[in-house]
């Protein structure tokens, strides 16, 4: 896989994509990952990559120009315009989901816009993006920690990157139930007790111990995600 970011602060990005799993992905498997300052694509002597938005109004819009120039030199270079997946982060689109990052996981190029300051000129949604996407009803500053967030949650998927990935096939938002809780040593911690099934050893019975807290859960947390289990396990009986 291939990841390229365009950001106006690549420094934002840096440090995160060399620590833990995302470390381990690059030596792992054959990720690469590139990030691209928006501002050595600006034609100007001060780099500028943004200007005040037609019709008025507060804030600062991103141009199109730098945009465009840095996505016509990525897709130069990997001649994948077609199939490559060009990921915008914002408040305004389709929400990132498991299901979202499992479907990303299996693309073999993804290119990340990180918008700054009000928006992005339009033009370069319009000709380039592929999916607008949001990780929440809330603001942040940029789209730098969106992008960082869905890289890390696509990349764990992919074969090869975790050591165990059974430990992924586990986690919350698989099959649409949150994850059961866990305990480790000591047995017994200030009068806290692992539960008694978790040391029996049946594995059967470990298993069922964890499906049932996984539902009970996710059926007091998160009750959308419950109404989509029950609809999911409905349709496997059918």
């Amino acid at each position: 896989m291939r990841i390229d970011v365009i950001t106006v602060f690549p420094k934002i990005l840096r440090d995160p994509l060399n620590e833990s799993i995302l470390k381990q992905a690059i030596r792992r498997i054959d990720l690469q990952i590139n990030l691209i300052d928006l501002r050595d694509y600006a034609t100007d002597k001060h780099r500028t990559v943004d200007d005040t938005p037609y019709g008025g109004g507060p804030g600062m819009i991103l141009k199109p120009e730098p945009l465009f120039r840095a996505l016509e030199s990525i897709f130069q270079e990997t001649g994948d315009r077609e199939t490559a997946r060009v990921i915008f982060p914002t408040p305004q689109g389709e929400l990132f989901t498991q299901e979202k990052a499992e479907e990303f996981s299996r693309q073999e190029h993804l290119v990340f816009i990180c918008g700054h300051y009000k928006a992005v000129d339009q033009r370069v949604l319009d000709v380039w993006v592929t999916d607008e996407i949001s990780v929440g009803d809330f603001i942040l500053s940029g789209g730098e920690i969106p992008a960082l967030l869905m890289i890390d949650a696509t990349v764990r998927l992919i074969p090869g990157v975790l050591g165990d990935i059974e430990s992924a096939r586990t986690d919350s938002f698989q099959n649409y139930l949150l994850d059961c809780p866990y305990y480790t040593r000591p047995e017994n911690f200030r009068g806290l007790r692992v539960p008694e099934v978790l040391l029996s050893g049946h594995h059967q019975k470990i298993e069922q111990w964890r499906l049932e807290k996984r539902i009970e859960r996710t059926r007091e947390r998160r009750p959308d995600l419950y109404q989509k289990y029950l609809a999911s396990t409905k349709q496997k009986k059918k």
